[in-house]
């Protein structure tokens, strides 16, 4: 059947030796990063752009690709459905709210914020975690944020996420793909060190700009029906995903079970539509690159993913990772995770938190006052290096034979 297998109508597109939907890709990502007002929209355009190329270029089938890949699109998207649920359960549960009064008044209380961003995105997310950390930063410092603390949420949300499974999409796809989640967790040994060098600098410059104001934050109730069900739905995931392969069942029947206990808001899934399609556009699309063609896994190339995920979302990145296969699983979480700090939308949390704070949608305001992102990446990378050593990982999935492959095999 051609829908399966369809025939080549004309030569494959290559440029400089590399093939054309590279560049279309390439492509889609500019266009995220320059209209990120229209992030789904540009993101969706791309992916139909790539997919008309390769069926009409190539023997590419695209019913064939999504039999392929069905199920870690959709546990995707109810994993990113669900964690926006979670985020607006815990936001709701008084705890966010109470965190501002136990914060030192000096600069020290900035960093113990950064410190409890960290600490949040490895249990939610770091979207969730840099959303809750910059409405708390909001209240504590009158709405007076330096650019370089805005930067620093985001870096301490991506640093905190990126050694857990449940911490940031990146590490999620991993999860949902295969790799064990102990196999993530010493991105922490750079990850630590990486807030501790991005942090202090810009609490510091934080308190000269405008110290923290503890006064303006009330005694709040804390519900604890709303902390119950965001305790579920981690277990349920964790739990689903051992059982099942399929984390997304045990958070979305933690939900359900959750409806019964405290009232859910259900518009969360309206707001978090449009970020869900735009990340799995991304992802499709990524999933649909000749990865025969990236360079080979190694610590100099998971080094340079690292600076590539400032400029080209980090996401897309960990697909053809993936795909390829051959890595350090923790290694490359931190890299594509903090890497992604470097600039405002090399990261869904940095995305996230320019919503919040438009101040902050420039690069060279963000480079020039947290430039030492940068560094702090470098010296933070070699030093998980030099303990961990680079530990690739055998491939964890068998290859994926193309539905085209299959058939012709039966002729």
């Amino acid at each position: 059947m051609i829908i399966f297998a369809p025939m080549e109508l004309f030569a494959p597109v290559n440029i400089w030796g590399i093939g054309l939907e590279f560049f279309l890709f390439g492509l889609t990502l500019v266009g995220v990063a320059l209209f990120h007002h229209k992030t789904m929209e540009v993101a969706l355009t791309g992916m139909v752009a790539i997919v008309i190329y390769k069926t009409v270029f190539t023997s590419f089938g695209l019913v064939g690709h999504l039999h392929h890949e069905w199920k870690d699109l959709l546990n995707l998207f109810g994993l990113l459905i669900g964690f926006a649920i979670l985020a607006d359960h815990f936001e709701h549960s008084g705890i966010p709210a109470g965190l501002p009064k136990y914060l030192p008044d000096n600069w020290t209380g900035g960093f113990a914020l950064l410190v409890i961003v960290f600490m949040l995105s490895a249990l939610l997310d770091n979207i969730a975690a840099t959303m809750i950390g910059g409405g708390i930063a909001h209240v504590v410092y009158r709405r007076k944020l330096h650019l370089a603390f805005l930067a620093a949420i985001v870096a301490a949300s991506n640093a905190g996420g990126s050694g857990s499974v449940l911490g940031d999409t990146t590490t999620t796809m991993m999860w949902i793909d295969g790799v064990n989640l102990f196999d993530v967790l010493h991105a922490y040994v750079a990850a630590v060190p990486a807030l501790i060098l991005v942090g202090i600098p810009a609490s510091i410059q934080q308190h000269r700009y405008n110290p923290i104001m503890k006064d303006e934050v009330r005694n709040v109730h804390i519900s604890q029906r709303r902390v119950l069900v965001c305790v579920l739905m981690l277990l349920g995931a964790v739990g689903a995903n051992i059982l099942l392969d399929f984390p997304a069942i045990g958070v979305w029947l933690a939900i359900f079970i959750g409806s019964f206990i405290i009232t859910t808001h259900w518009k969360v899934i309206r707001h978090a539509m449009s970020g869900t399609i735009f990340l799995l556009a991304l992802v499709l699309s990524a999933s649909m690159m000749p990865v025969d063609k990236l360079p080979e896994a190694s610590w100099h190339t998971t080094l340079g993913l690292g600076f590539l995920s400032s400029v080209f979302d980090n996401i897309p990145l960990t697909k053809l990772a993936l795909v390829q296969g051959g890595y350090d699983w923790g290694i490359l979480a931190f890299a594509v995770g903090f890497g992604g700090s470097m600039i405002w939308f090399g990261s869904s949390a940095g995305v996230a938190l320019s919503n919040m704070f438009p101040e902050a949608k420039s690069i060279v305001a963000w480079v020039k006052n947290a430039w030492y992102i940068i560094p702090a990446y470098v010296i933070s990378y070699f030093i998980m290096l030099q303990i961990m050593g680079w530990n690739p990982h055998a491939p964890h999935k068998e290859p994926k034979l193309d539905i085209q492959e299959i058939m012709m095999d039966k002729h």
